[in-house]
């Protein structure tokens, strides 16, 4: 696929205590986490939320490394649904010292728009908050993220109003695809 040069900015958000998160308005969803580990779930959520933002990283990744990782002590994926629908999703992971990670967060396209972000978001952050109560880790001290310029118009502000504050911000010129991949390779076209 065909790339350009383009320049990225990055901010990395942070919560230092389970009190700073603003919930947001409730939406009509039902946030559910998915307790067995699926692969095909996971990469079809990737692609399906991250196909338009120049999310590749995982593309590369085996049935595997997709196992390997949703098996790892800790991570979790949240689902938002609507109607018997996933319209998005939400992946923690925790890492060294009470730390968990918003690895991937985001909605399907057709569910922009509607407040479902925002309820989502609340729900994710407070499931990285009591992480613990549901695995032997130390309590979490910090929920952090990142997302950049080639994220939806509406991630850091969504982020901003459930109570993160940004901590480090990086500007990078970096090579990406030249067009979004969308949901399936094609879609676009």
């Amino acid at each position: 696929m065909e790339t350009r040069r383009t320049e990225v900015t990055t901010w990395y958000l942070e919560q230092t205590d389970p009190g700073r998160l603003v919930p947001a308005a409730p939406a009509p969803v039902e946030v559910v986490r998915a307790e067995v580990p699926s692969p095909e779930l996971s990469r079809y959520l990737y692609l399906a939320v991250g196909g338009d933002h120049l999310w590749t990283d995982r593309l590369p990744w085996s049935y595997r490394d997709w196992a390997e990782w949703l098996a790892g002590p800790g991570t979790e994926t949240w689902l938002a649904w609507d109607r018997g629908t996933p319209a998005g999703y939400a992946e923690l992971r925790p890492g060294a010292g009470g730390e968990v990670e918003l690895i991937c967060f985001g909605l399907l396209p057709a569910f922009t728009g509607r407040g479902i972000g925002g309820h989502l978001l609340t729900e994710a952050t407070a499931r990285a908050w009591d992480l613990a109560d549901r695995w032997d880790l130390p309590p979490t001290r910090r929920v952090w993220l990142h997302t950049c310029s080639l994220d939806g118009p509406a991630a850091l502000p969504n982020y901003l109003k459930r109570g993160f504050q940004v901590y480090d911000t990086r500007v990078a010129v970096e090579d990406v695809w030249a067009r979004p991949l969308g949901p399936w390779p094609g879609a676009r076209d």
